[in-house]
């Protein structure tokens, strides 16, 4: 995050979304800014995620792995990472 907008300190956010971003964090070691970003706007970051595990979760999801994957790779390469 930038001085200008800084990331939001974990206790401030609201608790549904304070725990999705510590299980992310569990699961991969970190917590992407994008989520922190986001979570400035709880409406937004609620309507992203839910978008996301739309598309994400093989649960609810019509994609295959290799899908899944392949998002996750074009989306990736597309901002540097």
């Amino acid at each position: 995050m930038t001085q200008r907008y800084p990331a939001p300190a974990l206790e401030d956010l609201p608790e549904d979304i304070r725990t999705r971003i510590l299980e992310v964090q569990e699961k991969s070691g970190f917590i992407p800014n994008v989520f922190l970003g986001l979570a400035r706007r709880p409406a937004e970051w609620r309507a992203f995620f839910a978008y996301h595990d739309a598309l994400m979760l093989r649960e609810e999801s019509n994609l295959t792995k290799g899908e899944r994957e392949m998002i996750v790779t074009t989306t990736s390469a597309a901002n540097n990472c």
